[in-house]
């Protein structure tokens, strides 16, 4: 057998490649697609990708092009981004072609021009109006939500991609919450695919992934930055993310009281809310800690109760704080059935849930409240928690759970406390 090129071999993409570095059959709502939005964690393999699709496209690589595009814009963030990232880089370009398929690069010229006649030109977002007058078949746009002037020159370029029978546009981007990149998640005529940095893990360095992994996995940033997340917020919630991060922490005191609060659904079924369970102590400085997250959805009263008091096993902890506003009486027999040796403190609602949550959120502008760890979707409903008492238009049972069990703690008089420690 004759052995393979090495170089050869390694130009075979459509072999090598996650599903999410591939070209989607179609777009969101089933149509053909003419804007591909690849979102993706740091090194998820979004540049390479871009790169390999614009070679096809320039070279005319079946399946990715039926014939070569002859003029083609890439855009990034700025003229070193292009040059740096885009082109030159490890994962760019140049680097993605052949010996013998490779494309002149002329910097002076800000051109990438291929054999067969097709020329890729560099434009910056920084200067919108450079890309007015071009005109293209074919455009790869890097890291859109980093642009200064993201949507004039996102504009510019739509009016540039006139030519051929189906221009086409590939914008490949870690997510940030700009009006731009939401607008273009939202639709529907656009293919989306996403990729978190972990599942391009083969080619980074493990240390890398460990450290950046232990050090913001689950917050905010790590959820941005490698989850590929799109972490927004609501200007008129209660809570924002920068405030969260600022409570965070891995270091425990020792406790004088710990509690497990409980949010029963008031209903049970497929349909029925999640049961919130929050569990939180507070040490003898007065500062409380959020332990641990453990709500659960679509169970049995016996099941979230076993849930429960499970956690509450496990910390140790002093009692068992119950919302009894849905059925007051059925939540103590419930708990009574899995173990009555649990000691349960009732509580009931006389107010809202905006007004319960005002003095529990001014305990962590005031720095009272860590989060032991991250509770990524405790925190998403904290942060979209507005006044209509729902967040992300559903019942914020995890964040109902968590003011119960910091109330119980700061605004309460516990029964005696206990020490240990965690």
């Amino acid at each position: 057998m004759r052995p393979i090129d090495v170089d050869v071999f390694n130009s075979w993409w459509n072999v090598f490649a996650h599903p999410h570095q591939l070209p989607p059959e179609r777009a969101n709502d089933g149509s053909d697609w003419t804007t591909w939005l690849l979102i993706g964690g740091r090194g998820a393999g979004k540049t390479r990708a871009g790169a390999e699709w614009i070679r096809a496209q320039a070279l005319g690589l079946s399946p990715f092009a039926d014939r070569p595009a002859s003029q083609i814009a890439l855009v990034g963030e700025t003229e070193h981004d292009v040059r740096e990232v885009m082109i030159e880089g490890s994962s760019g370009l140049l680097s993605v072609h052949s010996r013998s398929d490779r494309p002149l690069w002329i910097p002076s010229r800000k051109r990438v021009e291929w054999k067969n006649g097709a020329v890729a030109y560099a434009f910056s977002a920084d200067d919108p109006e450079s890309l007015r007058g071009p005109q293209f078949e074919i455009a790869w746009a890097d890291e859109i939500a980093k642009w200064r002037y993201a949507q004039a020159t996102f504009d510019t370029l739509q009016f540039g991609l006139r030519l051929g029978d189906r221009p086409r546009q590939m914008i490949t981007t870690t997510p940030r919450p700009t009006p731009l990149l939401k607008r273009l998640i939202n639709d529907h005529t656009v293919a989306t695919t996403h990729a978190p940095t972990y599942l391009n893990a083969y080619n980074l360095a493990p240390a890398f992934l460990r450290n950046v992994m232990s050090r913001y996995g689950g917050t905010r940033l790590g959820r941005q930055e490698l989850d590929g997340e799109l972490i927004d917020e609501r200007p008129d919630a209660l809570w924002s993310r920068a405030t969260i991060e600022r409570c965070r922490t891995d270091a425990i005191p020792t406790l004088k009281r710990i509690v497990v609060a409980v949010d029963p659904p008031a209903s049970s079924g497929d349909r029925a809310d999640a049961c919130g369970i929050v569990a939180a102590g507070i040490g003898h400085d007065g500062m409380v800690y959020v332990l641990a997250d453990a709500t659960v959805a679509r169970m049995t009263p016996v099941g979230w109760a076993s849930k429960a008091i499970a956690l509450w096993r496990r910390l140790e902890a002093d009692a068992l704080v119950v919302e009894v506003n849905q059925g007051g009486e059925m939540v103590r027999t419930v708990m009574g059935e899995v173990d009555r040796n649990v000691p349960v403190v009732s509580v009931r609602a006389s107010r809202g849930k905006w007004l319960r949550a005002e003095p529990v959120a001014a305990l962590y502008e005031q720095g009272r409240v860590r989060h032991v760890g991250s509770f990524p979707e405790l925190e998403d409903e904290m942060c979209d928690f507005d006044l209509s008492g729902f967040s992300s238009g559903h019942s914020p049972d995890r964040l109902d759970a968590l003011v119960w069990a910091i109330s119980s703690l700061s605004f309460g008089r516990g029964e005696g406390p206990r020490m240990r420690e965690l």
